[in-house]
């Protein structure tokens, strides 16, 4: 198996020395805090508003740093590359968002983030802490890495929408209950067609056979589903798409967000062709795709694969989505 280049100095500096050079290209939106590592807004949470929090394991970015600032994440926090961030960095994280309003930590289901996330809010003193555990996934139900669905790139409309209504004004009761309308309403599945090399291992993380594809893959290559002969991009979309559509339950009339997301090593072209049969699909059904989002978002290093997530939307959550964002990965 062929050693893979990576443009780094040593794989035991490689998330501090990521985040020094994102905090210094972004200082306008974003602060980077050292010893414990987090991030925040430039300006800090607003006072009076709710503060949203989020984190995990490094090597998905954008996810989470590059969705802090104003309309979605007030804090985020990085872990090592694919372990999840330590409650002694996770609690600073949540008493700097606390403006005053309480703090939402959105947290994927992973057992890690879940269990440290957990354990941070019980020391985080004198802020009010809610939870809400995104798991999105169709895949699989109790993988390595967590108990049930795993939170995937769903986790993105998650924290665009419970920002938006934070941003609003929302109580936080009332942004809690956006987040887990969001979280009922969101399924996605992935496909890897390569495996990614996490630094400090220094090789694939998985064995995948140049003729296979590995459907219902995780973010930090965890087995999925089944092993497939490498297939056209319209087979193995409807492949991801059916069990999305299937487990949502979508019938005709509805109106969704159709979001194509990158592995982080699979161009752009190519995932507008599964966004292209993933929408004729879905319009197949009768289903209007409303609104759409497609590049490299939840990211597994530079693994070469797709996923495709749908969100079932309503005049609200439309609302939301639409609602003005500026951070790093995504502003409109």
């Amino acid at each position: 198996m062929a050693a893979v280049k990576k443009l780094i100095n040593d794989p035991q500096t490689v998330v501090a020395e990521s985040l020094e050079g994102f905090g210094a290209a972004h200082p306008d939106v974003v602060a980077i805090h050292r010893d414990p590592w987090f991030v925040t807004r430039a300006a800090g949470t607003s006072a009076g508003k709710v503060g949203l929090v989020s984190g995990g394991g490094s090597g998905h970015e954008p996810l989470h740093g590059g969705f802090v600032g104003v309309g979605m994440l007030d804090a985020a926090v990085p872990g090592a590359m694919f372990t999840s961030p330590t409650p002694d960095q996770i609690a600073p994280a949540l008493q700097a968002a606390d403006a005053g309003a309480g703090v939402l930590a959105i947290v994927k289901n992973y057992t890690g983030d879940v269990l440290n996330f957990e354990m941070a809010a019980e020391v985080a003193e004198d802020t009010e802490v809610r939870t809400v555990v995104v798991n999105d996934d169709v895949a699989v139900e109790d993988s390595l890495y967590t108990a049930g669905r795993r939170g995937v790139a769903g986790t993105v409309a998650v924290e665009k929408i419970a920002g938006a209504a934070a941003e609003r004004g929302d109580s936080l009761d009332a942004v809690v209950a956006v987040a887990e309308k969001v979280i009922a309403n969101v399924r996605s599945m992935g496909v890897a067609l390569t495996a990614c090399t996490v630094p400090h291992a220094g090789k694939p993380s998985f064995d995948l056979p140049d003729d296979e594809i590995e459907i219902g893959i995780g973010i930090h290559g965890e087995p999925g589903r089944r092993r497939i002969p490498l297939a056209g991009a319209d087979e193995i979309t409807e492949m991801l798409l059916t069990p999305v559509a299937d487990d949502l339950g979508l019938v005709g009339g509805e109106k969704v967000l159709l979001f194509v997301n990158g592995m982080g090593g699979t161009p752009a072209s190519e995932l507008y062709v599964v966004y292209r049969q993933a929408r004729a699909l879905l319009e197949g059904r009768g289903v209007e795709v409303a609104r759409s989002l497609v590049g490299n978002y939840v990211t597994s290093l530079e693994m070469q694969g797709a996923s495709v997530t749908v969100l079932r939307l309503d005049d609200e959550l439309t609302a939301l989505w639409d609602a003005p964002v500026h951070t790093t990965a995504l502003r409109w």
